[in-house]
């Protein structure tokens, strides 16, 4: 049973950052609270030598291990559980929890499964469509002005995480789905209740909102998503089948 937060469990994933320096700053962040995996996903700049004014000390060797991905879905799809960052609320994203809450959740999780920290570009933030593959969502509350800076956004969540690596024993959580098997459950689901007139064709993706939102209020397991993708396989079978019988009866 896990006894404390995973650190070595967790990535921090940097989405199109604009200034090199802050890939440095988050590196030595992250050196100071423990972690060690760092992705940085199509980085508008990534010119290793400003990078490295601000990244000191041995988060030098994190920089040099660091992963560059330029495809954003490529980058988070080997991780089961993904957190997202924002300052933003609105009614198209999920409930949020903050830093603190965020540590606590992740005690039984990074038990067993490896979990992505999302962090978004320094003028806008992530984007609903990134925000859209996350299962949690994280918020840090300020006093009035709500936008942090990049390395200072992650130093807070990874201290949180640092102070619950120390933490008393919970429930720990089995190995989840990761993105690749989630977003392609979904992509069944849709294709299926289009099919069936569940949901609008001509707008489906607001609906799949409310799907993604009721469905990442529970930790997928892999073997959870294969049964939902299953269902959908019967369903899809069973109005071909409706189809071909309604067309037999018409020909008759």
């Amino acid at each position: 049973m896990a006894d404390c937060v995973r650190l070595d469990r967790i990535g921090i994933v940097l989405v199109e950052p604009h200034i090199p320096e802050n890939i440095g700053s988050v590196a030595r962040a992250m050196q100071n609270m423990g972690l060690s995996c760092l992705t940085v996903v199509n980085p508008r700049n990534c010119d290793l030598s400003r990078v490295l004014k601000t990244a000191t000390g041995s988060s030098i060797d994190l920089i040099e291990a660091m992963d560059v991905k330029e495809d954003f879905s490529e980058a988070v799809g080997p991780f089961e559980y993904v957190v997202g960052t924002t300052a933003r609320t609105g009614t198209l994203r999920p409930a949020m929890m903050e830093p603190r809450g965020l540590a606590q959740a992740l005690i039984p999780i990074t038990s067993e499964n490896r979990v992505a920290i999302l962090f978004g570009p320094e003028d806008r933030g992530l984007s609903n469509e990134h925000l859209r593959q996350c299962q949690s969502i994280v918020t840090i509350p300020t006093a009035s002005f709500s936008s942090l800076n990049l390395a200072q956004a992650v130093m807070v969540v990874c201290y949180e995480l640092f102070l619950a690596a120390a933490e008393a024993p919970q429930e720990t959580l089995p190995r989840l789905a990761d993105r690749f098997e989630l977003e392609g459950m979904y992509d069944h689901l849709k294709a299926v209740l289009t099919k069936i007139g569940f949901i609008d064709r001509q707008n489906p993706e607001h609906w799949m909102i409310n799907i993604r939102r009721f469905l990442s209020r529970m930790p997928l397991r892999a073997r959870d998503v294969r049964i939902i993708r299953g269902i959908c396989r019967q369903v899809d079978w069973y109005t071909g089948q409706h189809k071909r019988s309604c067309a037999r009866t018409d020909t008759d």
